[in-house]
C-alpha cells in the first residue's frame, strides 16, 4: 500500500505517470498500475486521465491533501530505521554552493567523520536551488530554496553581498566614496543559474539608504568564485556574497569597495526534513553544522554591516 500511495502522490505532484516513474525509478506502466490498484482500494477515481496530462478529481485533490503529509512522515520514519537502528550511519546526501562548500563546509569534514565514521558523505557542490524532497537530499546549505511541506529552514548567518576589487585596480583609479561613482567603473556581474538574468539589487547602508550599483557590465559569469577571481585579476569590481568574498577579504587578495554599503540577500540556511522521525545521520549533521557555525563565528564573518 505504501508503494501505491507513493505513486499516487508523485503522479499528482509531477503531472504524469512518466515523470513520477522517473522520480521513483519505476516504469510509467508500473506507476499507472499502482495508482489503479489504489483507486480500487479506496473505491473512487483519483485522476481524470487524458493523453496529455493527469488531472486530479475532486476526490483526488481531497485525498492528496490528507495523505501527502502523512506519507512524508512514514518515509522519514522508514529512513530513520534504515540508517542503522538509531546509529549515525549510511549515506548522507547534502547540497551546498560550490565555493561556499569548498571554503567553509568541506574543511569541517575530517572532524565530522572522526566523530561519525559510519556516515558516508554524498555531497553535491552546486549553485542551483535543489528540490530537497523530490531529489532525496538529506540536507542542503544555502538560500532561496522553497520550503515544501515537511521541510525546516534553520537560519545560520546573514547572506550579504559586497563590492570587491583588487588593490591594484583601486590604486589606478580615483578613490570611491559614493555609490554614484560606480558608474565610472567596470562591473563583474553574476547571472542567476535559475533565470540567466543579472540580479540588480540595491545597495544599502547603516541608515537604510538605498542606491543602485550602477556599474557598466564589463563581463558576466555564472559562478561567484569566477567573479572573485576575475576581480582578483584586476578586471573590475565584483558584487558577490560574503560567504564567497570572505576568504579573499581575510587574505588580502581583494579589498572591500565602499565598505559602508552592502546588498541584503537574506540568510544562509540549513534545510532538512521535519524533525519528526529524522534519521540519526541527518540529526547529527544538523547539530554539527550549527555548532561549527557558532564556534567559527561564521555569522559575524558573513555580516557586511
Amino acid at each position: 500500500m505504501l508503494g501505491h500511495l507513493e505513486c499516487f502522490v508523485s503522479s499528482a505532484e509531477n503531472g504524469s505517470f512518466s515523470a513520477a516513474g522517473r522520480k521513483l525509478g519505476l516504469s510509467p506502466a508500473a506507476v499507472s498500475k499502482n495508482v489503479t490498484r489504489l483507486e480500487a482500494v479506496v473505491g473512487v477515481r483519483l485522476f481524470q486521465r487524458n493523453t496529455r496530462k493527469l488531472i486530479l478529481t475532486e476526490a483526488g485533490e481531497r485525498f492528496l491533501s490528507e495523505v501527502s503529509g502523512g506519507l512524508q512522515s512514514i518515509q522519514c520514519a522508514l529512513k530513520g530505521l534504515s540508517s542503522g537502528g538509531g546509529a549515525a550511519a549510511g549515506g548522507l546526501k547534502v547540497s551546498m554552493g560550490t565555493a561556499f562548500g569548498l571554503h567553509f563546509v568541506l574543511p569541517m569534514l575530517p572532524m565530522f567523520l572522526t566523530q561519525y565514521p559510519a556516515i558516508v558523505p554524498d555531497w553535491h557542490f552546486d549553485n542551483r536551488q535543489v528540490d530537497l524532497i523530490g531529489e532525496n537530499f538529506d540536507a542542503a546549505l544555502g538560500g532561496g530554496i522553497e520550503l515544501a511541506q515537511g521541510m525546516i529552514a534553520r537560519e545560520l548567518a546573514p547572506a550579504h553581498g559586497v563590492l570587491v576589487a583588487s588593490a591594484e585596480y583601486l590604486r589606478q583609479r580615483p578613490p570611491l566614496t559614493e555609490p554614484e561613482q560606480l558608474a565610472q567603473h567596470a562591473g563583474i556581474f553574476i547571472r542567476s543559474p535559475q533565470t540567466g538574468r543579472i540580479r540588480h539589487q540595491p545597495l544599502r547602508n547603516a541608515q537604510n539608504e538605498q542606491r543602485a550599483p550602477g556599474m557598466t557590465v564589463s563581463m558576466t559569469v555564472n559562478e561567484p568564485e569566477a567573479a572573485a577571481r576575475a576581480a582578483e585579476m584586476g578586471l573590475g569590481i565584483a558584487l558577490i556574497g560574503m560567504p564567497n568574498a570572505a576568504p579573499y577579504l581575510e587574505s588580502g587578495r581583494l579589498m572591500r569597495v565602499l565598505p559602508g554599503w552592502y546588498v541584503d540577500r537574506g540568510s544562509v540556511y540549513l534545510y532538512f526534513p521535519t524533525t519528526k522521525f529524522l534519521p540519526t545521520k541527518t540529526r547529527v549533521f544538523v547539530d554539527f553544522i550549527t555548532e561549527q557555525f557558532r564556534l567559527q563565528k561564521l555569522a559575524a564573518r558573513f555580516d557586511a554591516r
